[in-house]
């Protein structure tokens, strides 16, 4: 028998799991007649399949006859109306809405936290900024929009996927930035113009800034520190020197990190056009000069008489553990975790992070506001 009516007859014989069987010229099985053609097995796998354009799900994932439980919330029906709302949520990126954050540092150091009033004031800040935030991430995406369709993780995004369309995400980032900057407008003036300033530096960090190695760096540490103006302009206190160097040096070697961890990945000039001008060597200087830096002026910061006599406490500097920790961490996650789309995400998953950033604001509310037991 011919090899090739061997592996037809087989064919029809075995296990679903076996088919189909491929036969081609011109190898020959030894032990068959000269001219026999080889047979070929492909089994076909129950247990993956391919990634589906656009449909957001991960490559390789499990189909559902292969053991998995079912989701407890079933995924919207790709192209459906709940399915683009869910991207167009995604695209306003909310788990990016911690870095707003540091708007809210301000009260906390400035003891208004039992001020209702205050801290109303400073949520609507917050809420200002996450939303203007949102607006900046749809605008980065549509500039980036060919940069992001070759990167291996952020091709999934909304836009860059096709779940949201480019005429959808223009509308979305416009209404943001106008319902953004009229909560802005009732707030004080000064609270307005820092809004405004840091909306237009993202502009111009989006269609120019971002390419120029270092100044990128820097417009996003830049960023940050508008965050804690706005914070206390919106509570109307006077901004602290020591907590606005903090907050640069702090973003400064964020951003050095997550451009080092850029570097390692593949395609990393067509994904950002910034990192040819950087190189390794550089990032790491930088980073370790900016983690001790930072990490050192908050040490001033908390054993600095008008902080100790404002605070009536000399315990503060006892926190400083925890910043350390976070910027070793911090190096740490850029370093072992290349395959993540960004470090400062990773942190957001990271237990061991997590349970220092909540013991630090555990220790500082204590400390700063004389918190004891009664009795």
């Amino acid at each position: 028998m011919r090899a090739g009516g061997f592996c037809e007859e087989l064919g029809r014989s075995a296990p679903s799991v076996l088919k189909p069987f491929r036969c081609a010229e011109p190898w020959v099985i030894p032990s068959s007649p000269s001219g026999a053609e080889p047979c070929v097995q492909v089994p076909v796998s129950s247990e993956t399949e391919p990634e589906a354009e656009g449909s957001g799900r991960g490559s390789g994932a499990p189909l559902a006859d292969s053991g998995a439980p079912p989701p407890i919330i079933p995924p919207f029906k790709e192209g459906s109306f709940l399915w683009r709302a869910g991207g167009i949520v995604r695209a306003m990126r909310p788990e990016q809405w911690f870095k707003n954050v540091f708007v809210l540092a301000p009260i906390v150091f400035a003891k208004h936290l039992t001020h209702p009033t205050i801290v109303i004031s400073a949520i609507g800040g917050f809420g200002t900024f996450c939303l203007l935030a949102s607006s900046v991430y749809v605008m980065n995406d549509l500039v980036d929009l060919e940069a992001d369709r070759v990167h291996p993780k952020k091709r999934y995004r909304p836009i860059a996927s096709g779940r949201v369309s480019i005429a959808a995400a223009k509308v979305l980032g416009v209404a943001l930035v106008l319902i953004g900057l009229g909560g802005a407008a009732i707030g004080p003036w000064p609270f307005l113009v820092t809004v405004a300033s840091y909306l237009v530096l993202q502009v111009a960090y989006s269609f120019k800034l971002k390419k120029i190695a270092y100044v990128d760096v820097g417009c996003i540490a830049l960023g940050f520190v508008l965050r804690v103006l706005a914070g206390s302009f919106a509570v109307r206190v006077s901004p602290s020197g020591y907590m606005l160097a903090c907050t640069a040096l702090i973003a400064l070697f964020m951003g050095f990190g997550k451009r080092r961890h850029e570097l390692a990945s593949v395609n990393a000039a067509k994904q950002r056009a910034a990192l040819d001008q950087y190189s390794a060597r550089s990032l790491t200087i930088a980073l370790a000069i900016t983690g001790l830096a930072a990490v050192a002026t908050y040490l001033a910061y908390t054993l600095d008489p008008a902080t100790r006599a404002l605070f009536g406490s000399h315990y503060l500097w006892m926190t400083t553990i925890h910043p350390a920790f976070g910027v070793v961490r911090f190096l740490q996650l850029v370093i072992t975790r290349p395959k993540a789309e960004s470090p400062t995400q990773e942190i957001l998953r990271d237990t061991p992070f997590m349970m220092n950033l909540v013991l630090y604001a555990i220790e500082v509310v204590v400390i700063v506001y004389q918190l004891r037991p009664s009795g």
